[in-house]
């Protein structure tokens, strides 16, 4: 199986996605995950990198396997690339996953 590498490509200010949204629940948060910074990498060979956030994994883990195994997504441009984020719905990160051919 091949290694993905996990890009943090985007930190999603809470401001910028709900602005002064009445969004009928809140929490006491800062405006950006304070778990990854853009441009940080990781390289996994199947299990979570160490130091990587539980629920981004949980998130993102069924893509990385795709692209370990081979697979690919038919509607990327390039073979074994993906964007995925987690589901944190106050301030998600985006990733780029990258299968290593080496």
């Amino acid at each position: 199986m091949k290694k993905v590498k996990i890009t943090v490509v985007k930190r999603l200010n809470t401001d910028d996605i709900h602005g002064d949204t009445d969004l009928g629940c809140s929490a006491e948060l800062d405006a950006l995950c304070p778990a990854f910074t853009e441009g940080q990498e990781f390289v996994t060979t199947g299990g979570a990198p160490e130091g990587f956030c539980c629920g981004a994994w949980a998130d993102i883990y069924r893509h990385v396997t795709v692209l370990r195994w081979g697979g690919h997504y038919p509607w990327m441009n390039e073979d074994g690339k993906y964007l995925a984020c987690c589901t944190d719905g106050f301030r998600p990160v985006v990733f780029r996953l990258e299968r290593l051919e080496e």
